[in-house]
């Protein structure tokens, strides 16, 4: 294959995979903090501690961490259907990804949270202050580096997955390398394709570094 016919397939393939990583890294945050933040507050010791509210969350976060991605994206194809209409596309695929994701980025959020020194809190609880306020004050401003690291991790794992759901009825550049790379035996057009996928990740890595030493670096003048 020549670099003229690989262009538009590489172009279209990069188009669909930062869509469909994008919307489900949107997904992943909007359901991964609230049930990360809520592990936090139900554990032992905690804001609004409840052992078996944080038992359930836990083992629902742990079973989501556990099972493999394409087991995954098999299995909520049904869901997936009701859902979006049709399990294949990039659409489709935002919604096994986003829930692939959620626990693994729910337990990057706890860990974050729990770095957060205790007095802070302790201090806030002595000014009045509320479980929201705590949570909206301290918890998140202090953790949002790694926060953001976490989110930069998790889009990595998601541009991963992304890639996996080429294989069942995905689209992006992981459809793009076992349709025009694998199945006709074109090996420059897979290498090529990983490449590309190299490339995301390193410029998404680059991209979340920065934030995080920016962030640190207002931190410590502030």
């Amino acid at each position: 294959m020549t670099w003229s016919e690989m262009q538009p397939l590489l172009e279209q393939g990069t188009v669909d995979t930062l869509y469909m990583v994008l919307w489900a890294t949107v997904v992943t945050v909007l359901g991964g903090l609230p049930l990360g933040i809520l592990l936090v507050l139900t554990d032992k010791g905690g804001l609004l501690q409840n052992r078996p509210v944080n038992k359930i969350v836990g083992a629902i976060v742990n079973v989501g961490r556990s099972l493999p991605f394409i087991i995954l994206l098999i299995a909520l194809i049904p869901f997936t259907t009701f859902v979006v209409g049709t399990f294949i596309g990039p659409t489709a695929m935002i919604v096994p990804l986003a829930i692939g994701a959620i626990p693994f980025f729910a337990r990057l959020v706890e860990t974050a949270i729990r770095e957060v020194d205790h007095g802070l809190v302790e201090a806030v609880q002595a000014m009045g202050g509320g479980i929201p306020t705590i949570v909206r004050k301290v918890l998140l401003p202090q953790a949002l580096p790694s926060l953001v690291s976490g989110v930069t991790t998790t889009v990595i794992v998601l541009i991963g997955y992304s890639a996996m759901a080429g294989a069942v009825g995905g689209e992006g550049l992981g459809s793009k390398a076992v349709t025009y790379g694998y199945q006709r035996f074109d090996t420059t057009f897979m290498l090529v394709t990983v490449v590309v996928l190299v490339l995301i990740v390193t410029v998404v890595q680059l991209i979340g570094d920065g934030v995080v030493r920016l962030l640190a670096r207002r931190g410590r003048t502030a």
